[in-house]
């Protein structure tokens, strides 16, 4: 179903429930911001839900999102400054680093504790010290704890490989438990509140993971006591605490203010743009500024929409079947009513990478002969992502060959690579189909494709359908909740995919590793994509600092990858937020997530336009 015989009934009804839901809300006290436990904030999460809050097992941004409410990384990103720039957060200054770039020196943050919390003495939570960084790291070794990204430490710290090796031989050998004791030559300790780190080589990306999630640092204790239930116990240092029972499995997650949170202060460095915006109001001012933190989640873009539209979430970054609603189509203005309602709005250009992906093991799709790459290259000639932009997008995505997005080194320029098999090229496709045995599609079995159920992704498969029926390719299409797309992608039982990547740091580096064969699935290297020439690339350009030669070794690697077709592509989205008149502080990033510390909120009032 097509965009024009879809939308009007969405709106329609949209509508006639908004005007339902506004009397309800005008009488209903509980959508106030500040009652009597204090500021709120509710936000919302277009998932159905985070998996688990352990940072080693955590792989999407839903959690990224929950994780880092609760957990703290040794450094963050400075929440007002754009490009990004790294500051300390668990350190009390960054680290130094030798001439060579290998030994970095790291000093902790006096006096951060973590949640009060019953695997401590007295339930009291103590401070974090350097075992606790060392120990967290480690986790993401162990094979036991089922992590996500040891893509992100693999081949950076000496010794580190071959102590991860070792522990995970002598567990399954069942010669010994997996020792987090055992020395780590590139992990020094110097004291409680001191440490180095020795890398192999030189690894430009070091300082960019440090600021992920998934290298947040916990305490031992907690991982011990909870076991299996430590993924949903969650104890940090962060500024925000969830209880388990707050955790409402597809419904929503209550965070409240960590009452022993390390001092951390609203930051006095900005943008000159910031003071005209009212960024800088709370310049100094203790974090957290609010007293409670609510995710509410949203599988389907309406419910989210509505609730938006009645006052009952802060913001909500606009669903593409609702962008006529919000703005005037050809100036991207905001409507005049919400305007007067008091509604602003902000839009990012997203670090992104949409893309449908190929299983290169499987059967069908997979492999680097000339019949299955030809197999491959056909089907993305017969996609027409022009009309998926204008279909789904209001035709303001950036459609582009490669997976390095618009922003970052090694973006073609205009978009459009030497090399390209972007469609629509229908006669193309059948020639590349027919010399992949497969003349007119006779003798090619139906393809099995996995999408999140979310969003518009039923519409968009049905466009993906008729587009590849044209060269008379079928699809099954399996549209499923966005954690079970993820668990066939990591199990590598989805022969064909899709969703978005959304780049980690602001290097391309980032995007080039999802074809590193090292990462394979469950690693970032969802394509399971494996080519000798590409690996050596790899490892060549994760140790070079910035420079005209590393990007020429970008291009390289982005052609490779386009003339192999492991996934057919790309897009990156302008994401376009609105948001309500009483949240304060909300400077729209997708670059990092721990930014509801920085938000406050007022009284909330009534629509002007509903007097």
């Amino acid at each position: 179903m097509n965009k024009t015989q879809h939308t009007p009934s969405v709106k329609w009804l949209a509508r006639t429930l908004h005007i339902a839901a506004v009397l309800a809300l005008l009488a209903c006290s509980s959508c106030s911001r500040i009652d009597e436990e204090g500021k709120v904030l509710r936000l919302p999460l277009r998932a159905d839900d985070p998996k688990s809050l352990d940072p080693v097992q955590g792989s999407t941004v839903y959690d990224n999102k929950a994780t880092c409410q609760v957990y703290e990384t040794l450094v963050q990103y400075k929440y007002l400054i754009r490009p990004p720039e790294l500051e300390p957060l668990l350190l009390s200054e960054m680290p130094t680093i030798s001439e060579d770039r290998l030994t970095y020196h790291f000093k902790l943050k006096p006096g951060v504790l973590f949640h009060d919390d019953p695997c401590f003495p007295d339930g009291k939570g103590r401070e974090l010290v350097t075992d606790d960084v060392f120990y967290s790291w480690k986790r993401m070794a162990d094979n036991g704890n089922n992590p996500k990204s040891w893509w992100l430490l693999k081949d950076t710290i000496k010794g580190f490989d071959e102590y991860r090796e070792q522990q995970n031989a002598a567990v399954e050998a069942q010669t010994g438990s997996f020792d987090y004791d055992a020395p780590v030559a590139g992990m020094q300790k110097i004291n409680d509140h001191e440490f180095r780190v020795i890398l192999k080589q030189p690894v430009q990306r070091f300082m960019w993971v440090l600021a992920m999630f998934q290298t947040a640092i916990v305490p031992r204790e907690a991982v011990e006591k909870y076991g299996d239930r430590f993924g949903r116990h969650p104890v940090g240092t962060g500024p925000f605490t969830l209880a388990e029972e707050d955790w409402r499995p597809g419904q929503r997650m209550v965070f409240y203010k960590n009452p022993s949170y390390h001092p951390c202060y609203y930051p006095t460095e900005h943008m000159p743009s910031d003071v005209a915006a009212g960024w800088t109001k709370d310049a100094g001012k203790r974090l957290p500024l609010v007293d409670r933190l609510e995710f509410q989640f949203f599988v389907q873009d309406q419910p989210m929409w509505l609730s938006f539209r009645t006052g009952k979430i802060d913001y909500t970054q606009v669903p593409d079947e609702y962008f006529d609603e919000a703005f005037l189509k050809r100036t991207k203005q905001l409507r005049p009513k919400l305007v007067r309602e008091g509604i602003t709005t902000q839009n990012v250009e997203l670090l992104d990478f949409i893309f449908r992906g190929f299983n290169m093991e499987d059967e069908l799709l997979g492999g680097y002969g000339e019949k299955q790459k030809k197999l491959r290259q056909a089907i993305s000639l017969a996609i027409d992502l022009d009309e998926f932009n204008e279909a789904f997008y209001s035709g303001i995505n950036t459609v582009y060959d490669g997976p390095i997005p618009p922003g970052l080194e090694g973006f073609p320029p205009d978009g459009k690579a030497d090399v390209s098999y972007r469609g629509p090229n229908l006669e193309r496709a059948r020639q590349l189909l027919a010399e992949a045995g497969y003349p007119e599609g006779k003798g090619l079995p139906r393809i099995e494709f996995y999408t999140s159920s979310g969003r518009n992704n039923v519409e968009q498969t049905e466009l993906l359908k008729r587009q590849l029926g044209k060269i008379n390719v079928e699809i099954n299409a399996q549209i499923v909740e966005f954690s079970t797309l993820i668990e066939k992608v990591h199990n590598k039982k989805a022969p064909f995919f899709g969703f978005a990547w959304g780049s980690d740091y602001p290097d391309a580096e980032n995007n080039l590793a999802l074809f590193y064969s090292p990462n394979a699935a469950p690693g970032s290297n969802s394509f399971n994509y494996s080519r000798p020439e590409y690996d050596r690339l790899y490892e060549q350009i994760r140790s070079m600092p910035p420079s005209p030669e590393r990007t020429e070794l970008y291009i390289k690697m982005r052609d490779m990858v386009i003339e192999d077709t492991p996934y057919t592509g790309s897009m990156g989205r302008t994401r376009f937020y609105l948001i309500n008149p009483w949240l304060k502080n909300f400077k729209v990033t997708e670059d990092f997530y721990n930014w509801p510390k920085y938000l406050d909120v007022t009284q909330r009032g009534v629509y002007p336009s509903e007097n």
